[in-house]
């Protein structure tokens, strides 16, 4: 993850540091996490709290900007997430092309942003409508800061989304940013979806990885590789490299 520092329009945005502020933070971490030898980068704006299930035109356009400021260093595949909103994660990976879009897509939760109710099948068609049916959509199934209203379990939940809503990949979450899921529900997404790929979606660390890998097709991963695990802190380069080692060690001794 390449989290975005608050954007403006939100109210963590500090005017004093400006826009320079934002790109020299995603810029030192992408650099750092392609040092390290990651597969892929994802941008996101976590820290434009309170969150939003339809963001304002001023974050969409800036984190647009931004990435295409920063795309002559890019040299992995990267994808976007405009938490909480479909419909502008669509956009924002069209306007950078981007390869790969994460979000809550499925599903109906009682939030902290209060009643969540995505559409996966308006998000899909805004895609096509845009001429990109190749960016892939990792449909995160479990939302984090909300609890889903559906009674059926997580596997019954993957099982239908699959059937249903095509998606390229299902993730599953902890309950908020940084907490790991439950590795028994990864287990039984797993098992029921065996064509789809399933990544674990939050709370992976350089501990809790191998265990994680063998149950899962990969991770994605954020704070664990913060300076000193904080989610709003800078990508330590050191904590990116042994936790890219150890990846590399798994997958050699697979």
């Amino acid at each position: 993850m390449v989290h975005f520092p608050a954007l403006p329009g939100s109210p963590l945005y500090d005017e004093k540091k400006g826009l320079e502020f934002i790109y020299n933070s995603i810029e030192k971490d992408l650099i750092n996490l392609q040092k390290a030898g990651v597969d892929a980068v994802m941008f996101g704006n976590e820290n434009d709290r309170p969150y939003e299930l339809k963001v304002n035109s001023a974050t969409l356009s800036t984190m647009s900007y931004m990435i295409g400021k920063l795309s002559d260093k890019i040299n992995v595949p990267f994808g976007v997430n405009v938490l909480w909103d479909p419909i502008s994660t669509i956009a924002l990976a069209v306007s950078t092309d981007a390869k790969f879009v994460r979000e809550i897509f499925t599903g109906t939760y009682a939030s902290d942003m209060g009643i969540w109710s995505p559409n996966a099948g308006e998000a899909m068609r805004y895609r096509n409508s845009l001429g990109r049916k190749d960016i892939q959509m990792y449909y995160n199934i479990s939302a984090e800061f909300a609890y889903s209203l559906d009674r059926r379990t997580i596997a019954d939940r993957a099982e239908s989304t699959v059937f249903s809503s095509i998606p390229d990949a299902v993730l599953v979450s902890g309950q908020i940013t940084g907490q790991s899921a439950k590795l028994e529900e990864i287990k039984e997404v797993s098992k029921v979806i065996p064509k789809t790929p399933v990544l674990a979606n939050t709370g992976v660390n350089l501990d809790n990885v191998e265990e994680i890998l063998k149950v899962t097709d990969g991770v994605i991963i954020g704070s664990s590789l913060k300076i000193n695990g904080d989610t709003w802190k800078n990508v330590d380069l050191n904590r990116a490299k042994k936790f890219m080692t150890k990846v590399r060690s798994i997958r050699k001794n697979a």
